[in-house]
């Protein structure tokens, strides 16, 4: 037989044996599966001790709780910023915020600030084949600046890594009210324009201060323009009234997005990003959870959203995918309870702490701006426990990327993969922490404040900000509330935490002073 016969028998060999296997799309997908979904949960103004898990004892989060008992919890997980858009910035980009003097909360107008050709997440995990998708608040900009609502919204999510996107502009309280799928105002009618104005009304046009009794919702400070829904928003918007959103039906409809998504993308791997927007204000829970937390409309969106959270991990354990699907839960930075609206937050706290014994809050440098919920979850891969590593959701990027098989890293965000799955205490070591441009200092059991000049109480909201004209210098081991500065009896471990922090920072603060050592 010569070397042709041979080669066509082989050849028809191969040929019958691939009858009896996979289809080839059956086979690729099967091959994909073996890398794991990602999923970022991501609440918004959700306090360290807004959860079971973290000890309170007056909300009902049963949900959460499941998912951090069956996962790691972390006691030191950090959000990069005590604002919003800084944090998501940093967790999309692995980039300190700061190191973008746009990454600040933005209005609704505000372009995209996360540059096109910028690394990301999900653009790092398209180069390892997954469909990227994000349902939910974004907040980081849209368009260049000059954005015409009635044609395509560009550039946006889709232009920095998410191959799907059903997004609202910017935060619930402001405008434009309408969802956007990947770059197209949903249910737009050509007839009826939007135009938005975050400076001056439209003729004609009603506001919450010109006109308070036609509102449901009653503004405290910053929300007294455009009444939609018979909520006062900031900024103006006229027209899109077919496109305008249901408050009371937003947790319904992103859940619906979030859980078609994966049902669409099950074979994966995938990566979603799901930005919820409780409990930011303003706080509109469905009449199915009213009154259901006995602690007013913030704690009424809490518990719905443990819902919500509770359907969608109900959707992928129908899907057959919670042991091949890695869960990441936090928020985007610490409590508020008045944020612009009489809402009896404050009237119904009760024994409810928000922060969970932590100083300050939301826009603060003080622990409970930035030290927030944290969990990681992997059914039959990560083990059940607590940990005390320090993390921030700006390693997810670089953590990911080892997970997945990728080269790929970004400046700030540091390889801890083995800390978010739970087989390693070790964590990063340090953490330049922000709120509004300031920026302070967690190492080891460690804070430090540099210090600023500035009002230390925001009114407003009734958070300190962590203004001092004095350094401040905490052991949060022994003092995680933060009250015994130790920045003048302690003096060496303040130099060493100023040098750890310049190394980093820089001397950007309005002062570094001279420490003397004596």
């Amino acid at each position: 037989m010569n070397k042709s016969h041979w080669i066509f028998i082989l050849t028809l060999a191969v040929l019958v044996g691939c009858k009896n296997d996979k289809p080839a799309k059956e086979a690729v997908s099967a091959n994909s599966a073996k890398q794991p979904n990602i999923v970022v949960i991501y609440t918004d103004d959700l306090g360290y001790g807004d959860i079971g898990a973290n000890g309170a004892t007056e909300l009902q989060t049963p949900n959460i709780d499941k998912l951090a008992n069956g996962g790691v919890r972390f006691t030191n997980g950090y959000a990069s910023s005590a604002t919003c858009t800084p944090s998501r910035y940093a967790l999309l980009t692995g980039v300190y915020p700061w190191k973008n003097k746009n990454a600040k909360i933005l209005p609704g107008t505000a372009p995209l600030i996360i540059g096109t050709e910028q690394m990301t997440l999900p653009r790092m995990l398209k180069t390892k084949g997954y469909h990227t998708g994000i349902v939910g608040k974004w907040h980081l900009g849209l368009g260049s600046g000059h954005v015409d609502w009635n044609k395509k919204v560009s550039p946006g999510p889709n232009e920095v890594g998410f191959d799907y996107s059903y997004i609202m502009a910017a935060t619930q309280d402001r405008v434009p009210t309408v969802y956007i799928e990947n770059g197209d105002v949903v249910g737009l009618d050509p007839n009826d324009p939007i135009t938005i104005d975050y400076k001056n009304n439209y003729p004609g046009q009603t506001s919450g201060k010109e006109n308070p009794e036609l509102t449901t919702m009653k503004w405290h400070h910053g929300h007294n323009n455009s009444i939609i829904n018979g909520i006062p928003r900031i900024g103006y918007m006229k027209g899109g009234e077919k496109a305008r959103w249901s408050d009371v039906d937003m947790a319904d409809h992103f859940l619906k997005g979030a859980q078609d998504y994966v049902k669409k993308h099950k074979d994966g791997p995938f990566f979603l990003y799901y930005g919820m927007q409780q409990p930011h204000v303003p706080r509109t829970p469905h009449p199915r959870f009213v009154g259901k937390s006995g602690l007013g409309p913030r704690g009424d969106v809490i518990v719905e959203a443990d819902w919500v959270i509770g359907e969608f991990l109900k959707t992928l354990e129908e899907e057959g995918l919670l042991e091949n699907t890695l869960i990441v839960f936090s928020s985007d930075n610490g409590p508020v309870l008045n944020d612009g609206y009489y809402d009896d937050a404050v009237e119904k706290l009760g024994k409810h702490t928000p922060t969970g014994g932590l100083r300050g809050g939301k826009y603060s440098l003080f622990e409970a701006g930035t030290h927030v919920p944290f969990i990681t979850s992997w059914k039959g891969t990560i083990k059940p426990g607590v940990s005390n590593a320090l993390v921030c959701q700006m390693d997810l990027l670089s953590s990911v990327a080892k997970l997945v098989g990728s080269d790929i890293r970004t400046s700030d965000s540091q390889d801890i993969l083995e800390a978010f799955l739970g087989s390693s205490e070790n964590g990063r070591k340090d953490l330049v922490l922000e709120a509004s441009a300031k920026t302070a200092y967690r190492k080891g059991d460690w804070a430090m404040i540099p210090p600023y000049s500035g009002k230390a109480l925001l009114k407003e909201v009734n958070i300190e900000l962590g203004n001092s004209s004095e350094y401040q210098l905490y052991n949060l081991k022994e003092d995680p509330s933060q009250q015994n500065n130790l920045a003048a009896s302690n003096k060496e471990k303040l130099a060493e935490m100023v040098a750890g922090y310049t190394a980093i920072r820089g001397k950007q603060t309005e002062k570094i002073k001279e420490i003397e050592l004596k």
